[in-house]
């Protein structure tokens, strides 16, 4: 199975910062920002009434009440029943995968693309991919969607807002693929982490459209939203019966999520989301700063994204391959992202920068790569 574009780049700036080289990050999707006080005081007080023991497997009673709330705000269709909690949502996709496709089965993929295509190695299926190009701005095709749906097509895996590109899917386009995938009869399972990062428009799940409710495994979590990263907590919500599949998975491997991290999760769901919009409202400030800033350097060519926290420029014209420019980046400019190969077979000839990081940095990161691509 292919190793994380984006581990590896963190890894080798890491390496460089032991060395005493100033690395400006931007190749992991990470918010800047501190988790909310009122998160953090959650988990110290569960801690402290001693809730630091094993929980159900599918996550405390309160949790998987708690997303099925939110969900239903949002206009997602959700019972406690239907909700699985993971540590981490990546969790949430592996115990997704394993449960629905069976070796030999096919799994539809739109790249440029997240690391789907390991998860699904490990469950013996076949990724098909589906073409997104810059010039259509990473939209998804529903025709050449169509054109790869096989008698062993088992399941089409959205990621909207996308990582890398931050392309968003119209509801209209959405609806096209919950049809195909009703007349098809496959699952769609629908990576949503980014939900709250939508910059024009309001954001739809095909969860909740039409007939979808039992076809689609939806996934997200409280990494991006309420920048949680290092508390690994993601969920999953499914047909209770596919969720009971997942749920032996998980007991099998990290039986369930961290007991007071749960805590902390209801805090973050019903607590106040202040916070969300105001973090939406800088990426916003910072995306204007990062696309105008590419866009001012000789072979970069950057389309503003709907949604997420990264920009997945063309770096054809520079006449680099993608992990050889960013290789050289955080060499010579001590600014590491992450190349296009990582990101599934379409996603050469581009890079991605993630701008979750301080207008500051980010300023200082594009006069360094200027700097270093007109010198090369």
């Amino acid at each position: 199975m292919p190793a994380s574009g984006t581990l590896k780049m963190l890894s080798l700036a890491k390496q460089l910062e032991r060395e005493g080289q100033e690395i400006i990050h931007m190749e992991v999707g990470e918010p800047d920002f501190d988790t909310p006080e009122h998160i953090k005081r959650a988990a110290q007080e569960a801690m402290d009434k001693g809730k630091t023991k094993y929980t159900p497997s599918a996550g405390i009673p309160e949790l998987r009440e708690a997303i099925a709330e939110n969900l239903t705000a949002k206009g997602v269709r959700a019972s406690p029943q239907e909700v699985l909690a993971t540590p981490g949502s990546k969790h949430a996709i592996f115990c997704a995968i394993a449960a629905a496709l069976d070796p030999g089965d096919e799994v539809i993929i739109p790249s440029p693309c997240w690391t789907y295509e390991g998860t699904a190695r490990m469950a013996g299926a076949k990724v098909v991919y589906v073409k997104t190009t810059q010039a259509d701005g990473f939209r998804l095709d529903v025709e050449a969607v169509k054109e790869k749906i096989s008698p062993r097509t088992r399941m089409l895996l959205l990621n909207y807002p996308n990582n890398p590109t931050g392309a968003v899917t119209s509801r209209q386009d959405l609806q096209s693929l919950a049809d195909l995938a009703m007349d098809h009869k496959f699952w769609v399972l629908s990576d949503e982490i980014y939900d709250c990062l939508v910059y024009e428009g309001k954001h739809t799940s095909i969860a909740s459209l039409p007939g979808m409710h039992e076809r689609t495994i939806y996934i997200n979590g409280f990494s991006k939203a309420y920048a949680m990263t290092g508390w690994r907590l993601g969920y999953a919500v499914a047909p209770a019966e596919l969720i009971g599949e997942m749920v032996k998975i998980q007991q099998a491997s990290t039986s369930c999520a961290v007991s007071f991290v749960q805590e902390a999760g209801i805090a973050a769901l019903r607590g106040p989301q202040d916070h969300v919009r105001e973090m939406r409202e800088e990426f916003l400030k910072r995306r204007e700063v990062i696309v105008d800033g590419l866009n001012s350097i000789d072979g970069f060519e950057c389309i503003k994204p709907a949604g997420a926290f990264y920009v997945f420029p063309s770096i054809e014209k520079v006449g680099m391959k993608s992990a050889e420019l960013c290789k050289l980046l955080l060499r010579e400019a001590g600014v590491a992202a992450t190349p296009g190969k990582a990101f599934g077979p379409y996603g050469e000839g581009h890079v991605r920068f993630s701008y979750a990081s301080s207008i500051e940095n980010i300023k200082k990161a594009l006069e360094r790569v200027k700097s270093t691509i007109e010198k090369y």
